[in-house]
């Protein structure tokens, strides 16, 4: 009797709830690391994520000081979906035979602040792996990601955190673990390929899937998908983010050189619908 009756309860107790609940269901807040440093906040939300949860999440994210963005649900949601085929470009590249140290020289001359292979070591070469499969499994072979890093973190290579990289971690001074070129294809035999190719496939990369992540409506605005890369992926301030340099460039000329990279090395060249539409139109991602 007593549990019939706790359970009456409840049942009441559930069903006052329901609207409230239907209303509100989940909120995401990512932070970026090293938290203290990283300027942006990414908070996700669902269809039916309450405005007054989204207004006081924001307020919250602007007094720890951070610069916020508001993107839908999705797998990888912003941020991290558009940084994966900038960073499995890199990995295709180090499997063609790039040296380590000018990959990462060529981004840094193009404007990020670190290269793409210290960045993995930074994050975890077994986490960028893991994401990689995560999306490789949403969104097919266009996310997908060479096998070339597998040999590395089975060697025990992870990063910084095991003081065992692509770099090395217990010397003064950083330097390319000569080393690491046993794990990966063409070993220290390492080709000098075209430094302005390598940061057009990652960077052109990165764009690509930000214009998708527009038409899918990720994202709510060219805006915050600008604010999201810059302060939350590095991408070059100079270039305002990677809807002012598509509009810089033009979108017919975005999709040219996408159209050349869709040609030489497959489907995670392809082309956004968006930037098609928009190259078609002759039109800007950013009102004038």
């Amino acid at each position: 009797m007593a549990a019939k009756l706790l359970g009456d309860r409840f049942a009441r107790l559930d069903s006052s709830l329901e609207p409230f609940l239907n209303e509100v269901t989940v909120i995401g807040m990512h932070y970026f690391s090293p938290v203290p440093k990283m300027p942006l906040l990414e908070i996700i939300v669902t269809p039916r994520t309450a405005e007054w949860v989204i207004a006081t999440c924001v307020a919250v994210g602007k007094k720890q000081g951070k610069t916020v963005i508001v993107v839908n649900d999705g797998v990888g949601f912003y941020t991290s979906r558009i940084i994966a085929p900038y960073m499995n470009e890199a990995a295709h590249l180090l499997a063609e035979g790039a040296d380590v140290e000018e990959l990462d020289r060529a981004l840094v001359e193009f404007g990020f602040p670190v290269g793409p292979i210290t960045l993995l070591d930074e994050v975890g070469i077994d986490v960028a792996a893991k994401v990689a499969k995560i999306l490789h499994g949403a969104f097919g072979d266009r996310l997908g990601a060479p096998d070339v890093l597998e040999k590395v973190v089975e060697a025990g290579r992870l990063g910084r955190k095991s003081k065992k990289g692509f770099y090395t971690y217990d010397e003064k001074k950083k330097r390319v673990d000569e080393s690491a070129y046993a794990l990966i294809p063409f070993g220290t035999q390492r080709k000098h390929l075209d430094p302005r190719e390598m940061s057009e496939r990652c960077t052109l990369q990165m764009v690509n899937e930000a214009i998708r992540c527009l038409g899918e409506r990720i994202l709510r605005s060219p805006r915050d998908g600008d604010i999201g890369a810059i302060f939350g992926l590095g991408f070059p301030a100079y270039l305002g983010g990677p809807f002012r340099y598509a509009d810089a460039l033009g979108a017919g000329a975005l999709l040219e050189r996408l159209d050349y990279w869709h040609r030489r090395l497959g489907s995670r060249f392809e082309p956004a619908p968006l930037l098609k539409e928009a190259a078609a139109a002759g039109k800007r991602f950013h009102a004038r």
